[in-house]
């Protein structure tokens, strides 16, 4: 463990100082809607890819020491609300299974400023809030790294999921199901791995970065309105099947079932989880297209509206859908999450090919190594025969850079001391 035992000017405090970090997953299967907005509790199982973090990841220091004075947290190299409502659900239950470990074991049991207070630092190498899921991976990042710090062992994806909903989702690594669970306490809504990171090393995912703005809509005031205003979740009636256990008082979406989760997503998420597990492309990517899109067909049938995807994001629809068409096959799939940036899945060998199809159709001036960050993608030359069955006008300037990546591992402890955001004195290091 990277733990780090540095002694403050006056020789006599110690800070205990850990390292983290934590992936970005994508969803499939999308979640979108609670059941319960304090528990995070979600109206519909989901499944997720986790991308490799050597392209996208949150790196958070947790310091602890007797001098703190205050819990703080610093953000991107901003200090924040230490106060925030989610912030302080991932603390309070960590500290709280802390002492019951320590209660466990015995009264001498060494949890490392159990009582002590806690300096934050939290960084991602990728636009926050931005449709790039950075909710995810810090709230992952930060229970981890307080898991270690504390000595916490065990499942941890329930307290992540109090943070962000999707963030118990980050962590773990490769394919990974978000069960939506049935107790009203939420303790059986928990992430699960499906299959690891090295299960299926040929598929490959490029981040079409259309837009590093903060979405106008966040995804939690988004679902909000979308469960209380879209028909496309609610069915009148009751069906079939149903969620019995959901309890009524706790639960926004009143005198209306889920049609999405009640009638579509038991079934996708069936399908899905074997598509993963038989490596079957086709179905994993026809799957991931049509889930996206209900999912923001439920954003539009919400009231007003909420548009997520722009002008640009249609137009990588089209692409899409056009050089698949061209090959009889469906050799590559989209998805998109709350904000314009497309998730590109595709297989090994077809990278090159569509990714000289998105600088042709997506020119830019940084069309050069700039363009493709991560993985290194080689040039190759597209047919007259390919460009002409795809048949779009160019769009110049309109998609920022390429990240090329693939399917990662989970959190990982960072053993390297100097990687540490925080000094010895356990403010920010001002390269940070």
């Amino acid at each position: 463990m990277s733990k780090n035992g540095n002694m403050s000017d006056d020789n006599t405090v110690k800070t205990s100082m850990v390292t983290c970090t934590a992936p970005v997953n994508i969803a499939v299967i999308k979640y979108w809607g609670k059941r319960n907005e304090e528990l995070i509790l979600p109206i519909n199982s989901s499944l997720s890819v986790t991308l490799h973090q050597d392209q996208l990841k949150t790196t958070t220091t947790v310091a602890t020491s007797r001098s703190f004075e205050e819990d703080r947290i610093w953000l991107n190299g901003k200090e924040e609300d230490i106060n925030h409502p989610r912030l302080q659900s991932c603390l309070r239950e960590i500290r709280r299974l802390a002492r019951k470990r320590r209660n466990i074991t015995n009264s001498d049991f060494d949890v490392a400023g159990l009582s002590y207070k806690v300096h934050i630092c939290s960084i991602n190498n990728f636009p926050t809030a931005a449709g790039l899921a950075s909710s995810a991976a810090g709230f992952a990042c930060l229970v981890y790294t307080l898991a270690h710090v504390f000595g916490v062992e065990g499942e941890l994806s329930a307290i992540a999921r109090q943070g962000s909903g999707s963030a118990c989702r980050s962590m773990y690594g490769g394919f990974v199901q978000w069960i939506l669970g049935e107790q009203e306490d939420g303790k059986d809504s928990l992430a699960q791995q499906v299959e690891p990171e090295s299960h299926w090393p040929e598929l490959r995912i490029l981040v079409l970065v259309v837009s590093a703005d903060r979405k106008p809509i966040g995804s939690t005031s988004g679902m909000q309105t979308s469960v209380k205003t879209s028909l496309l979740l609610k069915v009148h009636g009751k069906p079939q099947h149903c969620y019995t256990s959901i309890p009524q008082s706790k639960c926004l979406i009143t005198h209306a079932l889920q049609h999405r989760a009640e009638c579509v997503v038991p079934k996708r998420m069936e399908d899905m989880i074997e598509a993963v597990c038989k490596k079957d492309f086709s179905t994993f990517a026809e799957l991931s297209m049509k889930d996206s899109n209900q999912f923001h067909a439920t954003c539009l049938d919400t009231y007003p509206p909420i548009f997520y995807l722009s002008s640009v994001s249609h137009q990588i629809i089209n692409v899409v859908h056009r050089y698949n068409k061209h090959y009889g096959e469906t050799r590559v799939a989209y998805t998109f999450d709350a904000g314009p940036n497309a998730v590109i899945f595709t297989l090994e060998q077809h990278v090159p090919e569509f990714v000289q199809v998105i600088k042709h159709f997506f020119p830019s001036e940084s069309n050069g190594a700039k363009f493709i960050k991560g993985i290194q993608v080689n040039d190759t030359i597209l047919s007259e025969e390919l460009k002409q069955d795809i048949g779009l006008e160019p769009m110049s300037n309109q998609i920022s850079y390429i990240i090329s990546t693939k399917v990662g591992p989970g959190p990982r402890v960072v053993e390297d001391c100097s990687q540490h955001l925080l000094g010895s004195d356990g403010m920010p290091k001002k390269t940070h």
